[in-house]
């Protein structure tokens, strides 16, 4: 326990170099800092574990700050505990081009950055999926290697936000006691006071979703430890609301929206020196408090080094299993048990839906993986992501591997990057794709961030039939081909199915969805092929018979369109190649001299798929021909719906004679 003095001086800290490095960029969010600031303190210096000097210690507390506009406030915590990467020049170049001080949190830019945040609730629902890890790891390997605490700092935004429901709805229910929530509750949003907008009793929502709430004063050191030391001891997630003054310390400006996110400007830095009795120039904290605040980053270090005797100590067969989990390595058994499968499929063709062959190829993956974390969003018998070997995770009973969501795409996802990032499991979870749009922010943020979180998107195409037009994607798998950095696979068949999983299972970097159908298709690999034709992205399938006149590109239920197609084309004496695309993303990785071999620049070029052209030019060029999707689709049985709609094989062949009609 540290003196009022001491603590009150650390707080201060963080405080100005808060409000200097926001006024030096002329850009930022000084009030939630300033206001939070004690906070922060109480838990850096009596509660959190961790240590700077190894800041990838698996058992580490994790800290999130899901109110990421106040990305200062972690910048400066993790300057004054002496974390390598937050120099003061970093916090001199707050918001700068090249700086780890980015505007937000920006997971990868720093160690002590668990998470990216920004869109408010994000962090918030991160979070929950961290202390859903933790306590899946614990059930694994027990106390001793996996026994940690996720803090997280939110704000009135982070409340607001839809996924904010859906995620401590989730928490309350599995019954994450690891989960600590601090709420800023300082009453004040960018328009003004939240009772403009809202007048929500928060601490009464919580606990209708099953959480304990604790209500203290945010500015009251011994207050704030009480109220962390009784969350530390329930059995529920706990959610402490912190009554706040935004702006703490600025004369004119604190309890008002004026300091939420503008630059205080100088005068007004230089009232709240005089009025926090802090003398010392801009980003200059005194030795004595950098003393204190470098003594509290290595409070941990010895806890550190006990666990690390401890995880010695343990066996070596299941030492080196939980250091290869979080490393994120695959078994070196994984590509032999996925080759093998393949050789089974070009045995045995089997006509599937890609559903139902991603549930095939998830049963050999999830007996291969002990890492593997199933769900799905309500949609289990639909998505076909539970397998044998997953029994479900219940409340405050972790032993299983599958989680059932709820109808709450968006916290699904969300809760996914949270065990992505939190380390030791590799999560996937399903929908329908056109629900992707639920989930899609936090989707976005996987590919930001570049984490293995896996999106099984099942009813691909209006394929799926009766439902209509509500249900039937035809933007989707375009949509979400435009985000970077996000692999979205389309395969066409079993075999394709395996290969798109072991892709995306081996991509440590990229999040993936894998676009499923619900009708069964005609296999179009029939032989076994050691190499993985998917990792390419696109792929000759169907050689022409001569030098070829047609090429026909597709993807996943409309392959088979495309074969049938060349073989009437071929049947009338006109050469035509079929190339599969089960990933725009991956071909476009290929070599320049490998894309021009596949795209066959001097033959009419089609392309086919049951959604809508954007992004296929990459393929046919501007003067291809695209069959598929113009508008919304309709509600009958599938083979209605593509005779309706034109993607049919006939259709393809005669697109084709006619361009070479025209030519000839």
């Amino acid at each position: 326990m540290i003196s009022r003095d001491k603590h009150d001086r650390m707080a201060n800290a963080i405080r100005f170099l808060s409000m200097d490095a926001v006024e030096q960029a002329k850009s930022g969010h000084p009030g939630l800092p300033m206001g939070a600031a004690d906070i922060a303190t109480v838990l850096y210096t009596r509660f959190m574990t961790h240590d700077p000097k190894k800041p990838d210690w698996a058992d580490r507390d994790r800290f999130v700050l899901s109110a990421g506009h106040g990305s200062m406030l972690l910048y400066s915590l993790l300057y004054l505990l002496g974390y390598e990467d937050i120099t003061i020049d970093e916090i001199k170049n707050f918001r700068q081009l090249g700086s780890r001080t980015a505007g937000h949190p920006e997971y990868g830019y720093a160690a002590g950055i668990e998470t990216t945040t920004g869109p408010l609730g994000q962090g918030l629902a991160n979070s929950v999926g961290m202390a859903l890890a933790e306590r899946l790891l614990n059930a694994r390997y027990g106390d001793e290697l996996v026994n940690h605490y996720t803090y997280v700092l939110a704000g009135d935004g982070c409340l607001m936000e839809g996924i904010s429901q859906e995620a401590i709805a989730l928490a309350g229910h599995l019954k994450l006691n690891k989960l600590i929530v601090m709420w800023d509750d300082n009453q004040i949003s960018i328009d003004g006071p939240v009772s403009l907008s809202d007048s929500t009793d928060q601490c009464a929502r919580f606990a209708a979703s099953g959480w304990n709430t604790i209500r203290a004063d945010g500015h009251d050191p011994e207050a704030i430890a009480s109220a962390i030391e009784a969350a530390r001891e329930s059995d529920l997630p706990t959610l402490i609301a912190f009554r706040t003054t935004i702006g703490y310390g600025s004369p004119n400006k604190a309890g008002t929206n004026k300091v939420h996110g503008s630059p205080l400007g100088a005068e007004e830095i230089a009232a709240a020196r005089k009025e926090l009795g802090w003398d010392a120039e801009p980003f200059v904290v005194p030795s004595d408090i950098l003393d204190d605040w470098r003594l509290a980053g290595l409070r941990s270090a010895k806890e550190r080094k006990e666990w690390e005797k401890r995880l010695a100590a343990v066996s070596a067969e299941v030492r080196a299993e939980f250091e290869r989990r979080m490393r994120g390595d695959l078994p070196e058994s994984f590509a032999t048990a996925i080759d093998d499968y393949k050789k089974k499929l070009a045995e045995e063709n089997p006509k599937l839906a890609t559903r139902a062959a991603s549930e095939n190829a998830l049963e050999v993956i999830n007996d291969a993986l002990t890492e593997t974390i199933g769900g799905s969003a309500d949609l289990t018998g639909s998505n076909n992501t539970r397998t044998s070997q997953l029994g479900a995770v219940k409340p405050g009973e972790f032993s299983g591997r599958y989680i059932h969501y709820g109808i709450r795409e968006h916290a699904m996802a969300a809760a996914m990057n949270g065990m992505a990032l939190h380390g030791g499991v590799i999560p996937y979870g399903g929908t329908f794709l056109t629900f992707s749009d639920y989930a899609r922010p936090a989707m976005r943020l996987a590919s930001l961030m570049g984490i293995r979180s896996i999106f099984v998107m099942t009813h691909d195409s209006i394929g799926l039939g009766e439902d209509g037009p509500t249900h039937q994607p035809v933007e989707h798998l375009a949509a979400l081909r435009a985000i970077p950095n996000h692999l979205v696979f389309r395969p066409a068949d079993p075999v394709e199915t395996a290969e798109c999983w072991q892709v995306a299972l081996e991509t440590k970097d990229a999040p993936s969805t894998l676009a499923l159908t619900r009708q069964k298709l005609e296999p179009v690999r029939n032989e076994y092929k050691a190499d993985n034709l998917c990792a390419r992205g696109a792929y000759e399938l169907v050689a022409a018979s001569d030098e070829a006149k047609v090429t026909i590109f597709a993807s996943g239920s409309e392959v088979e369109i495309a074969v049938e197609a060349r073989n009437q084309l071929e049947s009338r004496g006109v050469p035509t190649r079929v190339v599969s695309v089960p990933c725009f993303e991956l071909f476009e990785a290929q070599s320049d001299e490998y894309k021009d071999m596949l795209l066959g620049a001097n033959t009419v070029r089609i392309a086919i798929e049951a959604g809508i052209s954007m992004g296929w030019e990459r393929f046919i060029g501007d003067d291809g021909v695209f069959i598929g999707m113009k508008g919304f689709g309709a509600s009958a049985p599938a083979p209605e719906l593509y005779k309706h709609f034109g993607i049919t094989a006939e259709a393809a062949v005669q697109a084709a004679e006619g361009r070479l009609a025209k030519a000839g």
